[in-house]
């Protein structure tokens, strides 16, 4: 029974602490506002698809979702960007991959969405998923 109490909070513990991100703001470069229900809807939308991945059942993360290169040079001066909400899920393919891998790779798919506003937004900002 030893083995099996060990194995059962070794799997908590990783189950725990895996597959953590953390999103910051502060190297965009831009003011970043979460989603607020009372704000109005003005600025140029954006949604954008990344699918960071995470290996050794989460303990490592393999490729991050970067906005600082999906927005480097996308937003003008004095923009901001507004309304950000961020969606992390685990789809149909991530979940077929995550099993079967046995948990090694372990794919997600997060959305960005919100509003650039302020500023000149040039042609060419990210309006579609990638």
């Amino acid at each position: 029974m030893r083995p099996l109490t060990t194995f059962a909070a070794l799997t908590v513990l990783l189950g725990a602490a895996a597959c953590a991100t953390t999103y910051d703001a502060t190297h965009l470069g831009v003011p970043v506002t979460l989603a607020d229900s009372t704000a109005g809807t003005a600025g140029t939308a954006f949604r954008v698809t990344k699918h960071p991945v995470f290996v050794l059942w989460g303990a490592v993360t393999a490729a991050e979702p970067n906005l600082e290169d999906l927005f480097a040079g996308q937003v003008g001066t004095g923009a901001a960007l507004t309304q950000v909400r961020i969606h992390s899920r685990m789809t149909w393919t991530d979940l077929l991959i995550t099993a079967l891998t046995a948990g090694f790779l372990s794919p997600r798919t997060v959305t960005f969405e919100g509003q650039i506003v302020g500023g000149a937004a040039p042609a060419g900002a990210p309006t579609a998923s990638h």
